[in-house]
C-alpha cells in the first residue's frame, strides 16, 4: 500500500514489548525533530473518555461525534454505532500532515513492519506468517533470518534503521 506519509508498524505476540518499543522509538525521533503519528489497534473496547465529563455527557446523551479542544490538544470521538470498524487506510489518512505514522496492530494489512521477537515468548517464524516485513527485532543473537536483524533492546538503533528505510 502505498501512502501520502510513511507508515510502519510494530507487530509481535502479546507480552513482547511492543508497545514499550514504540513508546521509546517515537521519543527518540520526536526528539530529531521528526513529526509521528501513531495508531493503536485495540482488539478490546477502550474508552479514553472520562464518565462525568463533558464529553462523555455529550457522548452519553447521543451525540454520534463529539469534539474537545482546548490550546494544549484537540480529540474528536466518533461513535460507530454499529458501522464497520474504519480500515488502517482510512485512519492513515486522517494522519497525512505527519513526517511518519508508527502503527501498533494491524497485523495483517500490507505496510511495512518491524516484527519483534523475544526467544522466551514468541516463535521466531512468527514475521514468516506477515507480509511486507521490514525487518526483525530480537533479543535472540542465534537467530538467523533473510531480513535485517535489530537488537531489541537498542530502541535508537531501530530509529535510526527507521529512518534509513524511509530516508527521513
Amino acid at each position: 500500500m502505498n501512502y501520502s506519509t510513511p507508515v510502519l508498524g510494530f507487530t509481535a505476540t502479546s507480552g513482547t514489548g511492543k508497545t514499550t518499543l514504540m513508546e521509546l522509538v517515537i521519543a527518540d525521533l520526536s526528539q530529531k525533530g521528526l513529526s509521528i503519528a501513531a495508531i493503536k489497534h485495540g482488539h478490546h473496547p477502550a474508552d479514553p473518555d472520562i464518565p462525568g465529563k463533558d464529553t462523555h455527557r455529550f457522548r452519553q446523551a447521543g451525540a454520534e461525534t463529539v469534539m474537545f479542544a482546548s490550546k494544549e490538544r484537540w480529540f474528536i470521538i466518533q461513535e460507530l454505532q454499529n458501522r464497520e470498524e474504519p480500515t488502517l487506510s482510512q485512519q492513515i489518512e486522517r494522519l497525512s500532515d505527519h513526517d511518519l505514522i508508527l502503527v501498533e496492530g494491524y497485523k495483517n494489512d500490507n505496510h511495512p513492519k518491524i516484527v519483534l521477537h523475544r526467544k522466551d515468548v514468541s516463535d521466531a517464524k512468527f514475521y514468516k506468517q506477515l507480509s511486507n516485513v521490514v525487518a526483525l527485532a530480537t533479543d535472540d543473537t542465534n537467530l538467523k533470518a533473510e531480513i535485517p536483524l535489530l537488537p531489541l533492546s537498542d530502541h535508537a538503533k531501530i530509529a535510526l534503521f527507521i529512518k534509513d528505510f524511509f530516508k527521513i
